[in-house]
């Protein structure tokens, strides 16, 4: 594709191209010496040959999930180097199995809490690695992501045993008319009748459960956390000062086996020993009708206590599990680890004989004993959230450069607080749903309907659904204004921007203005999480406030009140039992949709992207991290490459693409590093992982990452909502950055372009001459000869003591 006229940093490029190639260029008579682009797809699930523009191209390495390919033509390219003078090979890397496939994968969207959750440990303020306050940010955010499993097995309970195995088993006018329900009724009086027995044989659902949430761990973890990192040689950086190094560098980042082996071990006794504390529950209540002083009170008090031992013992491997990052952890777990979910299970089938034991004269009525554990659950969250945002203060204090943080450090919390509402929601809408499926229509806990249903708990947080999408919609309203004010405002610089010689167009001013506008929207996401985040507090307490000093749902907690409080407490109730339903469904469908259809991916892959580009050190059984095989894959590649072939490589990667590219070159050693040139083009690695994960893409990381690593360019757009510039500067004065970059390429119809431009946001980047300009200076500045590690102390003037100016100039 042509332009009318060259963008201003096409132009300026070209100059310094020029200005620089005498310098770095290889001598006319030099042996030729092959280049090697190694293209990095970003969201969408690029193709390979949509990647090299030819539908012929061959597997150079790697297997169905990630490859590598070329184009057939460029297959043995590396016997030919006498035909790419000038030009590098292209070779793509097609990682995108590794988060889409076969429609299945959707269900893994109903992980989303343990993945946000996840997501909360990195989030942590750029505080110094060996602040206090880490180590205390590391253990809330593992027991909060513990409590969300003991949620979800709650929650499991709740519909197996509670609702179904206690209160419609033992109704006779919810079981009548199910048959599958039959043997289990008092009124049938066979075995099963007994309701210890009924909740023993229910018990086996939240087991399912938990056991799928283990065998899925345990599958991605043996597939996606297993690669280990090439062995790399001595003298990994240049000096680069300790407080611009990140933890994305060291040798062990990318591999948590063992880490999430033994989280994994944790979280699974976790639940398992929550459906032995609700069986252990329930027979004590029966027990304490009955004096309290048999053999079956003593044994239950008995198998309590060995419930609270191996809880006891579950938190302590919580709390010493942490992350050893400066080496791959190969350690062998310890022999009480690895036996630990079989002690539980033992427990659980103890208490399942003892729960089953006869009791004559055992009833089930009302809802299950314990079931206010719910609102336990949620007043631990929020103490933990608290205490996470307490911590993450005193992180922010200390932290280095604070300027562009997201929401001054409160990111973690905040997205911690969203972690427990969505399990909340999840929990609540398939309870509700469940309910109301069991009793035919009646509305659960009024007098007219066959069981109690679910704890009145979630009704009051079903209620306060409507007020939070109120508050949603209010930013989305306050979002749109603004857009339209920017719009209006960009709309008159925008032909300013093209030939002066072309015809104004008000509607295409406006489209391209209207992009630009809509595409600054993504750096309103804070005040977006913020407004929803403080809002769920504070709804979230009341809630629980709530339930317990009314012990009703909210319709019939204000019978009493005035008109107009009733009905719009029965009216949120209502809407907000099905919204949470109605939540659920959504989920599923837009995972199927998502992994089906390419444009829905694009819509949201970047979220799912970014949530599961981060290993999982906080909850085993979120989404597995395709980072950990990703990343390998592509230190590998480069590393043996440049050693068998000794030539230059530009690491090319777009969006998500680039985020991988910058990880992967943390993770070269020296020698191969000074081969490699990276090249990065709608990239949110400042935009999106540097505002949101600062300690690891803040400033002085990517300070750095390109201190270390000079020959880096990035191409952003105002029309990209995801990329963005890096906001550095090179030792040598050259900008980082290479934009903003004309969009559309062309106002008008031109000459060049009898037919408009189209608006390219966040693809295409190769269309733009620029592209093929940058990624030439890049290839000259290699040059031929391997560079020689540079002293600290050879830095150029002024970014020897580059602490406050290349931060201030970031």
């Amino acid at each position: 594709m042509e332009t009318a006229d060259p963008t201003p940093h096409a132009r300026s490029t070209d100059r310094d191209s020029t200005a620089d190639g005498p310098a770095d260029a290889a001598p006319p008579d030099a042996a030729p010496q092959l280049s090697l682009e190694l293209l990095v797809h970003g969201v969408g699930g690029t193709t390979a040959p949509e990647m090299l523009g030819d539908p012929r191209v061959q597997l150079i390495t790697g297997d169905d999930t990630a490859a590598c390919y070329r184009r057939t033509d460029d297959a043995d390219a590396e016997q030919r180097p006498d035909d790419y003078r000038g030009e590098p090979v292209r070779e793509a890397y097609c990682w995108s199995n590794l988060t889409s496939g076969n429609g299945a994968r959707a269900l893994w969207l109903l992980l989303v809490p343990f993945m946000v959750a996840n997501l909360a440990h990195w989030m942590r303020p750029a505080a110094p690695s060996e602040h206090p306050a880490q180590r205390v940010y590391d253990l809330l955010v593992r027991i909060l992501a513990l409590t969300l499993t003991v949620l979800l097995a709650a929650a499991s309970c709740e519909v197996a045993l509670d609702l179904t195995a206690w209160q419609c088993a033992g109704t006779t006018a919810c079981a009548a008319d199910k048959s599958w329900m039959g043997f289990l009724s008092p009124d049938n009086s066979g075995w099963w009748s007994a309701p210890g027995r009924r909740l023993a044989l229910a018990s086996m659902v939240p087991l399912l459960v938990i056991g799928f949430l283990w065998w899925l761990s345990r599958r991605t973890w043996s597939a996606y956390e297993s690669a280990s990192p090439p062995p790399r040689l001595p003298g990994t950086s240049r000096g680069t000062p300790v407080a611009e190094r990140t933890a994305l560098s060291r040798e062990g980042f990318w591999y948590g086996r063992r880490l999430v082996a033994r989280l994994r071990a944790a979280h699974t006794t976790a639940g398992v020993l929550t459906i032995a504390a609700v069986l252990l529950a329930a027979a004590a209540k029966t027990d304490e009708r009955g004096g309290g002083d048999s053999v079956l009170a003593v044994t239950g008090r008995a198998l309590t206590a060995l419930v609270i031992v191996l809880a006891a013992v579950t938190l302590v491997v919580v709390w010493r599990t942490a992350r050893s990052e400066d080496a791959p952890d190969l350690a062998s777990d310890r022999l009480v680890v690895r036996a630990l979910p079989y002690a539980a299970l033992g427990a659980l089938v103890l208490t399942a004989v003892h729960s089953g034991w006869a009791r004559p004269g055992a009833y089930s009525r009302g809802p299950l004993p314990g079931a206010g554990a719910f609102g336990g659950i949620a007043v631990f969250q929020g103490g933990l959230v608290l205490a996470l945002a307490v911590t993450a203060w005193v992180l922010q204090r200390a932290a280095r450069d604070d300027a562009r943080t997201a929401l001054r450090g409160m990111g973690g919390p905040a997205v911690a607080l969203l972690a427990c509402a969505v399990g909340g929601v999840l929990s609540g809408g398939v309870a509700q749903r469940f309910a109301d499926w069991l009793d035919g229509g009646a509305t659960p806990g009024q007098a007219h309907a066959p069981i109690p249903g679910p704890p009145v708990l979630l009704s009051w947080q079903a209620s306060v659904i409507p007020a939070l999408l109120v508050v949603v919609a209010v930013v989305a309203v306050l979002a749109a204004i603004r857009m339209v004010i920017v719009r209006n405002r960009v709309a008159k610089d925008v032909p300013g921007l093209y030939d002066p010689r072309e015809r104004p167009d008000a509607g295409r001013t406006k489209r391209i203005a209207a992009t630009i506008a809509g595409a600054g929207l993504t750096d309103s996401a804070p005040v977006l999480i913020a407004a929803t985040s403080a809002v769920t507090l504070v709804l979230g307490a009341g809630a629980v406030i709530g339930a317990w000093h009314t012990g009703l749902a909210p319709g019939r907690a204000t019978e009493n009140a005035a008109p107009v409080v009733h009905a719009a407490a029965e009216t949120a109730e209502s809407l907000g039992s099905w919204l949470m339903g109605a939540g659920v469904i959504l989920l599923i469908t837009m995972g199927r949709r998502a992994y089906r259809d390419h444009s829905a991916r694009r819509t949201i892959g970047i979220l799912w992207d970014v949530g599961t580009f981060w290993p999982r050190a906080a909850h085993p059984f979120a989404p597995p991290c395709y980072a950990e095989r990703a990343v390998p894959d592509l230190t590998w590649r480069m590393a043996t490459w440049t050693e068998r072939f000794d030539g230059r490589l530009v690491l090319s990667g777009h969006s998500q693409g680039s985020v991988l590219a910058a990880a992967a070159v943390w993770q070269l050693d020296l020698v191969t590093r000074s081969r490699v040139a990276l090249l990065t083009y709608g990239s949110p690695l400042e935009r999106l992982y540097g505002r949101w994960f600062p300690a690891f893409f803040g400033p002085p990381a990517l300070t750095g990452l390109h201190r270390e690593m000079d020959d880096w360019r990035n191409l952003w757009r105002f029309t990209d909502p995801i990329g963005g510039p890096i906001r550095l500067t090179c030792e040598d004065g050259r900008r980082i950055d290479q934009g903003p970059l004309r969009d559309p390429l062309a106002f008008g119809r031109t000459l060049q372009n009898p037919l408009p431009a189209q608006i390219l946001g966040h693809g295409d980047y190769q269309a733009d001459p620029v592209f093929d300009t940058v990624r030439a200076e890049l290839i000259a500045r290699l040059g031929p000869d391997l560079p020689c590690q540079r002293p600290a102390d050879s830095a150029p003037k002024g970014r020897q003591d580059q602490g406050s100016s290349g931060r201030s100039s970031a």
